[in-house]
């Protein structure tokens, strides 16, 4: 046998690393393109900053032999895997290369994402997800699930500690798409993406239901119905871009805090227009947007979930060059009330802040959660106990504007005085109550209302003595319930303030393995 040299085994290697980028083939690359779409080395290529990603296993493969497997097998088992810079922050990825039996999620597979998540874990480095895979690889039976399994034990193990996103940027069925289900963030691509549990064909054979993927399962769907996609993305190079821009709010783990960036935008500035964007009276609604971007610097909003449950904002903003949680009521949809779909979303945007130290900024116009039969069927009660569970169990700085109405059990859905905030503010035209001036007066003055010979004028001298005493700021003030009533034209300078003094802010230790939240 003829000794070996280095320049055959460099070309052996050259060979299989070739073989590796071109995956499922020429015409299945073709194929691929003419959707649109990035082959998965194109997108990490974009994802990370130029000749920083190091590929680890690409000469993995499948070991199955069944069902003629033994000719189909590709080195890197279709998925890529590895580590870069981004932004030259450390982080790690996956991207599942669909040209190659689907994307589908074999033994091997499994095992390579497993693998760079652990090693995710280790150094503590944000972990990205770029999925576009059928489901489980049906010719290798039950020895993929470990693997699938696997992923799923490592995204869980992996939530609070290293910021984890997926971006669906194909078809995803079945296993395929719990794994990003259980990550911080989904981005979905407009009529390119979809994710489902059944697809389209076997829901017929069962159920009788005629529906494409699209309907069933695409971002449309998922941004604004289940409120899966927290974001929507027109093309591949748009998600890739999105995704950069999102770790530029994040830490890369729970110990850090998050990037701060010097800031050009006055900590000073004056929101001289805020008293003309937000009606003192209180029937009259506005778009909390224009507020938030008055507030924050540069107008820069990244919202999160906006076509999901839209009475109530959720995204990430900066203030004095650092980053911050914004959760706002919005008092054009739905009067700006808490319901079932709005708790939900802001418990979890609260609870993903708090895992990455990101300070809470609240602003605060809320008439109450949103009465009648269908929010009470849908367990308002046990969804709405989760933003006060959220609330309460975050240490992050807390800081609370009322803007306008604090009314009842929502005041302490959205983080009230006795509910830890480390500050609370108030503008002049604010009412803190437990009910609405006029409803408690019908309430408390009934009796007296019936037996007047003017019900209508000794209703009107009531509400105006109530107001006056009790449904006002100053109230509150005198009670300590607020700590400092502001001039709407000051909310910026407040803000920034409140968050330097808190910038140090100790958190404790937890001292119990985890608390039981309402699910």
């Amino acid at each position: 046998m003829a000794a070996k040299t280095h320049q055959e085994e460099l070309e052996r290697l050259r060979t299989l690393q070739q073989r590796a980028i071109m995956g499922g083939g020429e015409k299945a690359m073709d194929r691929h393109h003419s959707k649109g779409k990035l082959t998965a080395r194109e997108r990490l290529d974009l994802l990370f900053d130029q000749g920083s990603f190091v590929e680890l296993n690409d000469l993995a493969e499948s070991q199955c032999v069944d069902f003629g497997m033994e000719k189909r097998k590709v080195p890197g088992d279709g998925v890529v895997t590895g580590f870069g810079t981004i932004d030259g922050r450390t982080m790690f990825a996956y991207a599942q290369d669909s040209t190659v039996l689907g994307g589908s999620v074999g033994t091997i597979h499994g095992q390579k994402i497993c693998r760079i998540m652990d090693e995710a874990l280790k150094v503590k480095a944000p972990l990205i997800g770029l999925n576009d895979s059928g489901g489980g690889r049906l010719h290798e039976g039950f020895f993929a699930s470990k693997g699938v399994a696997g992923m799923f034990l490592r995204n869980t193990a992996a939530s609070g500690v290293i910021p984890q996103i997926s971006c669906i940027m194909g078809p995803c069925a079945g296993v395929s798409v719990y794994s990003p289900a259980l990550t911080d963030f989904i981005i979905m691509v407009e009529k390119q993406s979809q994710m489902v549990i059944t697809g389209p064909k076997i829901i017929q054979d069962v159920t009788g239901e005629t529906v494409t993927l699209e309907e069933l399962g695409g971002a449309d769907v998922h941004s604004r119905i289940t409120g899966q996609a927290h974001f929507v993305a027109k093309t591949d190079q748009d998600s890739i871009t999105l995704i950069r821009y999102i770790l530029g709010f994040l830490p890369s783990n729970h110990d850090e805090a998050p990037p701060s960036y010097s800031c050009n935008d006055d900590p000073e500035r004056k929101n001289d227009s805020l008293t003309e964007i937000v009606p003192a009276d209180f029937k009259q609604g506005y778009d909390m947007h224009q507020v938030i971007t008055q507030i924050i610097d540069n107008n820069e909003f990244l919202e999160i979930l906006p076509e999901f449950a839209p009475n109530i904002i959720t995204g990430l903003a900066r203030l004095d060059g650092n980053s911050v949680g914004i959760v706002a009521n919005q008092p054009s949809y739905m009067a700006g009330c808490l319901d079932f779909h709005s708790s939900d979303k802001a418990a979890r945007f609260i609870r993903f802040c708090d895992c990455f130290n990101i300070p809470l900024v609240n602003l605060v116009d809320v008439p109450g959660y949103f009465p009648g039969v269908t929010q009470e069927h849908a367990g308002i009660i046990r969804h709405g106990a989760k933003m006060l569970y959220a609330y309460a169990e975050a240490t992050v700085p807390k800081i609370t504007l009322a803007l306008r109405k604090e009314y009842g059990g929502a005041v302490m859905a959205m983080c009230s005085a006795g509910m830890d905030v480390d500050l609370m503010l108030a503008w002049p035209v604010a009412q803190l109550v437990v009910l609405d001036t006029a409803a408690a007066i019908n309430i408390i003055y009934r009796k007296d209302i019936m037996a007047s010979d003017d019900p209508e004028s000794f209703k009107k001298q009531k509400i105006e003595e109530y107001n006056f005493k009790y449904s006002n700021p100053f109230h509150a003030a005198s009670n300590m319930l607020v700590d400092r009533i502001i001039e709407p034209s000051e909310t910026r300078t407040q803000i920034i303030k409140g968050l330097r003094m808190l910038k140090n802010k100790k958190r404790p230790e937890p001292f119990r393995r985890h608390g039981n939240i309402p699910m």
